[in-house]
């Protein structure tokens, strides 16, 4: 038990830095849809996807890295690099498609697969998405697996303490490319 402990007390810090909160701006990743408009400027003006190195590419603004970045910083970025070439340039950035936001459920689920991350989900609700669990799931072993650069992260998840109203902080919302992991 003390594990369990440490290990979400030293995940807190992670997750106080989470872009999960409806609050927060939506932190761009790889896979997602850009509408770029430069006013006046056609040729500058279009969709670009996020690669999966977190960059997009652009006439005259170069290699800008977007992942993990929000529109706004993202629109001052081009519109920073396009003054070189075009007296104040008027550069909106929107997101067409999250595509790139992605969670993972697999296991013993109904349905096991990824799903988008369109808003704030949590444990809870992401087993609910997948349709539940099976009848021989074990509850009590669910775990989230979470990258945090290379290094994997394992957050446990007793699913009856849950239910029950107890130990909530460990429902905790998931980010893009979290995995739960339904044993």
């Amino acid at each position: 038990m003390r594990r369990s402990v440490v290990a979400l007390t030293g995940f807190a810090a992670l997750i106080a830095g989470s872009t999960c909160s409806a609050a927060d701006d939506y932190h761009l990743q790889p896979g997602d849809v850009l509408n770029i408009l430069v006013w006046k400027e056609p040729e500058l003006t279009g969709e670009q996807v996020v690669r999966p190195d977190g960059a997009i590419s652009m006439p005259l603004a170069g290699e800008i890295v977007t992942a993990g970045r929000t529109t706004e910083d993202v629109r001052a970025a081009i519109d920073e690099r396009l003054r070189k070439y075009i007296p104040d340039p008027a550069v909106t950035v929107s997101v067409k498609a999250t595509l790139g936001n992605q969670i993972f459920v697999v296991g013993k689920v109904n349905h096991p697969g990824q799903y988008p991350l369109n808003r704030p989900v949590d444990v809870m609700q992401a087993l609910s998405i997948a349709g539940g669990t099976t009848p021989f799931a074990e509850l009590n072993h669910i775990r989230v697996l979470r990258r945090d650069g290379a290094r994997l992260i394992s957050i446990d998840f007793r699913y009856s303490a849950v239910e029950h109203g107890h130990n909530l902080q460990q429902n905790i919302l998931l980010q893009s490319g979290d995995t739960v992991v339904v044993p």
